[in-house]
Parts: C-alpha cells; sequence; structure tokens
C-alpha cells in the first residue's frame, strides 16, 4: 500500500508525502496516543486555528465537528478550546527552539496528523520523543489533582490534549 499526498496551502507548496502504513495503524509501539486528530479536533484544540487552510489533505469526518476559528487574525479563540484558556506557545518560539522541520511546518501536530495518515519518515522518533516527553505533565496533573476535577491544572490539561494525551479521564 502506497499513496501519494500532494500539498500546497498557506504554509506549504509542492510538498509531497507517502502513505506507507494503514490509517491508524502501525504505531510504534513507544506511540500509543490516546485520541485521533479528530477526537483532538472535536474536543478544541489550539483556539480553533489549526489545519484551517488545509483541511484538504485530511478526511473530511475529521472536519466535521471540529472546532475551528472563524477569524483571519490573531491566535485562535481560547474558548474554542475545551478547557478554554490558551495553552500554546506562538510559531515563532517553537521555531526559535528548533522544534520545527520543514516538512511539518505547522509542528507536532501536523507531523501526528500525517503519522495518523499512514506518513512515516526520519522525523518519527525525534517526535516520539517529544510526545513521550509531556508524560510528565500527566504525572504532574494526576499526583495534584482529583479525579475528574476538570478545574484544576486546566492550562496543563488544555496543553496535554494538544499532545493527544486524553486529559479529561484524569
Amino acid at each position: 500500500m502506497s499513496k501519494t499526498v500532494y500539498v500546497s496551502d498557506l504554509m506549504q507548496q509542492d510538498y509531497i508525502y507517502y502513505l506507507s502504513c494503514p490509517m491508524g495503524e502501525q504505531f510504534d509501539p513507544q506511540f500509543t496516543p490516546d485520541l485521533t486528530p479528530s477526537e483532538m479536533l472535536e474536543l478544541g484544540v489550539f483556539g480553533g486555528r489549526y489545519l484551517r487552510d488545509c483541511q484538504n489533505e485530511f478526511p473530511a469526518a475529521w472536519f466535521a465537528k471540529a472546532k475551528l476559528y472563524k477569524g483571519d487574525k490573531g491566535s485562535g479563540d481560547p474558548h474554542l478550546n475545551f478547557f478554554g484558556i490558551h495553552a500554546s506557545q506562538p510559531l515563532s518560539i517553537w521555531k526559535s527552539k528548533g522544534w520545527i522541520h520543514p516538512q511539518d511546518p505547522r509542528g507536532w501536530f501536523q507531523w501526528y496528523c500525517r503519522y495518523y495518515m499512514g506518513r512515516r519518515s526520519e522525523d518519527d522518533q525525534r517526535q516520539i520523543k517529544r510526545w513521550k516527553a509531556m508524560k510528565r505533565h500527566v504525572s504532574q496533573v494526576v499526583n495534584n489533582c482529583c479525579f475528574g476535577d476538570l478545574s484544576c491544572r486546566k492550562r496543563q490539561r488544555q496543553a496535554l490534549l494538544h499532545w493527544a494525551y486524553d486529559s479529561i479521564n484524569m
């Protein structure tokens, strides 16, 4: 199985990648996200700003219930996030820290969406390592909050949602 995906959007023109695995399958054994990209978009992540101009790259079903920002400027609407607060750093910070690679100019979530679709790349291990590093925030929520108290550590819980951890059921 190999399918070619052609990308031309506001952040990436004439990029091509290949899907070599079935969607949602054959993940690295160290990578066990709690949420699919579709579930993340439906819950509310990144202020609704993510993937708005590149929806044709991904299944339409991912966007059927997605909470997407309707404005043109700014960093999105924090009220669209599940926890109703802003929990992201600007793209400029991500770039300055070397977290952005040319194949995924929107960062980790774009990498995850493409990985979920079936793309495998030389950047997979780096991104999986970054995802695993977020586990420390899971421990902080579990150790400092009563189970189900969604008012406890809202910013940390929202950040965990951005990394496909189900911080709602902790």
